[in-house]
């Protein structure tokens, strides 16, 4: 492999693993090179998105690379997340923050076991959006990210605290469960129910 697809390739592996970023030795065993060879590297491709202007940065922490942006552009990223246009939720998103809310704290990966399908893209929005906030780091190979919600989030739906949450109906199987409060995120969403309401939403047969 070439220089400048080392490059390419190790910038590929950064986007995809998302916030919780990878080390050099993980990334060294995909590309078959010496660790201290793509940290090289990657330090040299942290200087071209300098140099070039680039809205990403490679953040270098605690011997982990991951894709930042840039500081002075926050202004602009708040704008996008407050935006009207941007106010709604997806399904993916609220289907996410649901998960969260009832089983926080939580990592990407126990989300995505959940649901079945990749939660990095709900993850920004609802980070971006201040639903959701890095709460720690679990005791797990590789320290992942612990996510937990946010005051905006009881903000967002007109809670005072998360024991105002609706109690789950009492079930076997999680896959009921997480249905559930899917449906109930949804609703919350269109305005269509009050705190009674969604309380008997759940305690209905």
């Amino acid at each position: 492999m070439d220089y400048s697809t080392l490059k390419s390739v190790l910038e590929g592996l950064l986007f995809v693993s998302g916030e919780e970023g990878l080390n050099a030795r993980t990334m060294a065993e995909v590309v078959e090179m010496d660790p201290e060879v793509v940290q090289d590297v990657l330090r040299d491709l942290a200087q071209d998105f300098v140099r070039d202007g680039r809205g990403l940065r490679i953040a270098e922490v605690a011997g982990g690379f991951r894709l930042t942006t840039v500081t002075e552009h926050a202004p602009y990223f708040e704008k996008l997340a407050y935006s009207p246009s941007r106010s709604s939720l997806s399904q993916a998103a609220l289907e996410t923050l649901s998960i969260i809310a009832y089983r926080q704290p939580i990592t990407r990966i126990e989300i995505e076991e959940i649901r079945g399908v990749k939660a990095d893209r709900a993850l920004h929005t609802l980070v971006a959006k201040d639903l959701i906030e890095e709460v720690g780091r679990a005791e797990a190979l590789g320290r992942p990210i612990l996510y937990g919600t946010t005051k905006s989030f009881l903000d967002y739906f007109g809670l005072s605290s998360l024991q105002q949450l609706p109690d789950p109906v009492a079930s076997d199987a999680d896959d009921e469960l997480e249905e559930r409060t899917k449906m109930l995120f949804e609703r919350i969403e269109g305005r269509q129910l009050s705190l009674e309401d969604m309380q008997r939403e759940l305690e209905a047969d």
